[in-house]
């Protein structure tokens, strides 16, 4: 946008002018102007996306007018872009990242443990060792791409092992870090469906995996058909990180898709006002700043996101769910396997849940932003999960043995969990105020959920084959306490929500009584439910 538009006066003064017309020894101004919050509670008919900036503290009568930054057209455009180009890439990056963690479990019944010479035990420190070093090294987030087409060279147990623990290394962090990432691009109200998109991608990777385990364990091939997996699946990440070096920006203001300097701003000035912090951002340093998160880090605000009880909720609802994430791919196929299916028969069986799941985690996240709630679909998303796994623990008792009933149920378990996740993540996201909330967040998400793995690689021992009756009680039992969560959390922000609604109220009442009231000024923020 040009510093023109952005500031069209007839007389200004020093203080008018952007600050790359200032001298070198002047500062913007100060002015503490909430972008959008006074326009849509003094106008109230714009749309959301008219940001109007007036200044009525200001002392200079020259600054007090109204400014129109951008119209709903102009930035539909910029979120259209973001949608074209930076998501899409994300969600690819993603899908090769579970494709890597999850073949394992194709892998396995092509042939793997006879060829290696493999106990169930040997199986599971395979998948235990990915997310121990997961955990450990969450600093790390694109080497993900270097290691996986490596594990077909392994020759023993310990050396594919070895690959599993690399991959787990260079993979730490990348899943929930993305949408951290978005929400330096998307308002909390948009974020859901793009982390959805996101999302999405690790049941169409699983789907794809099936599919094509089938194709290679139908072929007959010079490799043995679970190295040939290793290599088709594995290689395609190293070239999606050639172009993910430069293809990824930094923040909305350095994307090198948007048109012009006057989109990227756009780009900028929309998300300001999420934060404390931000909503005291001049007017200047708002339209022109590179980035969304340009200013000082405040560690204030990371203090006080670590005694958020939300953020360790839904870190325990990350946990619950990660239990039954993590063990649904590499044990699927086995699973099918033992319903009396031959290998075969197994690798293609194992991809239709997980395009039902692909379907359903776009569709929840979808309505999740549209009707501005995040607990009432994670509630629903994870009952599912646990009839799922209910019926597939208590099968025998049920009367449905029939494998059909089963596998029906798995449909059930797959959508649950996936659409629960897409959902918890921007949750956690959107209830921060700050970009330093925000990351705080994230990190508690990731130290705690994803310690969830580490029990649920280990619950499918053979011995409990074919219904793996612990195991899947086990995952239901913690699908129920993420809805239980998710009702508690709901509660508690709206609680929270209605004290801050009161106290908004007691000043505006005071306020109209001395005639100072201005409709929204001081409203501040409210959780998301």
């Amino acid at each position: 946008m040009s510093t023109s538009r952005l500031l069209s006066h007839n007389n200004r003064s020093s203080e008018d002018l952007a600050p790359d017309e200032l001298p070198h020894n002047e500062a913007p101004p100060a002015e503490n102007i909430e972008l959008q919050i006074f326009r849509r509670n003094t106008l109230g008919t714009e749309p959301l996306d008219h940001v109007l900036v007036t200044d009525d503290e200001s002392d200079d009568s020259d600054l007090d007018e109204t400014y129109l930054l951008y119209t709903a057209e102009e930035t539909n455009r910029v979120i259209k872009r973001f949608d074209r180009y930076l998501v899409p890439f994300l969600a690819l990056l993603y899908m090769l990242s579970f494709l890597d963690r999850s073949n394992i479990g194709n892998a396995r019944i092509a042939g793997m443990e006879a060829d290696l010479e493999m106990s169930h035990g040997q199986y599971e420190w395979l998948l235990t060792a990915f997310y121990i070093t997961y955990i450990l090294f969450e600093w790390m987030a694109l080497l993900w791409k270097v290691f996986p087409a490596h594990a077909y060279v392994a020759v023993c147990v310990a050396g594919l092992l070895l690959a599993r623990a690399a991959l787990g290394i260079a993979e730490a962090a990348f899943g929930p870090g993305v949408p951290f990432y978005l929400s330096f691009f998307y308002k909390r109200e948009e974020l859901a469906f793009r982390t959805g998109l996101f999302i999405s991608a690790a049941p169409l990777s699983t789907a794809y995996a099936g599919s094509l385990a089938y194709l290679l364990t139908s072929l007959s091939t010079g490799l043995a058909p679970w190295r040939a997996l290793f290599i088709i699946e594995g290689w395609p990440s190293l070239i999606a990180a050639v172009v993910a070096w430069w293809y990824i920006p930094d923040g909305p203001g350095d994307a090198w898709f948007l048109k012009n300097e006057e989109e990227r701003q756009i780009a900028v000035i929309r998300l300001q006002g999420h934060s404390r912090r931000q909503r005291r951002m001049s007017f200047f340093k708002a339209a022109t700043s590179r980035n969304v998160n340009s200013g000082r880090f405040d560690w204030r605000e990371v203090m006080i996101a670590l005694g958020e009880l939300q953020n360790w909720l839904t870190a325990l609802m990350f946990f619950s769910c990660n239990v039954a994430f993590s063990s649904l791919p590499v044990f699927l196929p086995t699973i099918i396997n033992e319903m009396g299916n031959t290998a075969l028969a197994s690798q293609a069986l194992s991809a239709p849940p997980y395009v039902v799941a692909f379907i359903t985690v776009i569709l929840v996240s979808y309505f999740s932003d549209r009707l501005h709630s995040r607990s009432i679909f994670v509630i629903n998303c994870a009952l599912a999960g646990a009839f799922g796994y209910g019926v597939l623990a208590f099968a025998p008792q049920l009367g449905l043995s029939d494998w059909k009933w089963r596998y029906a149920a798995v449909y059930f378990a797959a959508s649950g969990i996936f659409s629960a996740i897409a959902i918890i993540i921007p949750w956690t996201i959107g209830n921060s105020e700050s970009a330093e909330g925000r990351g705080t967040g994230v990190a508690i998400l990731n130290l705690v959920g994803q310690c969830g793995p580490l029990l649920g690689t280990r619950l499918y021992p053979a011995r409990d084959g074919p219904y793996y009756t612990m195991g899947m009680t086990i995952c239901g039992g913690f699908m129920l306490a993420v809805a239980g969560l998710a009702f508690w959390l709901r509660v508690m922000l709206a609680k929270e929500n209605r004290k801050r609604d009161e106290d908004y109220l007691r000043r505006a009442r005071g306020q109209a009584e001395a005639g100072t009231y201005v409709p929204g000024e001081g409203k501040g923020f409210r959780f998301m439910l």
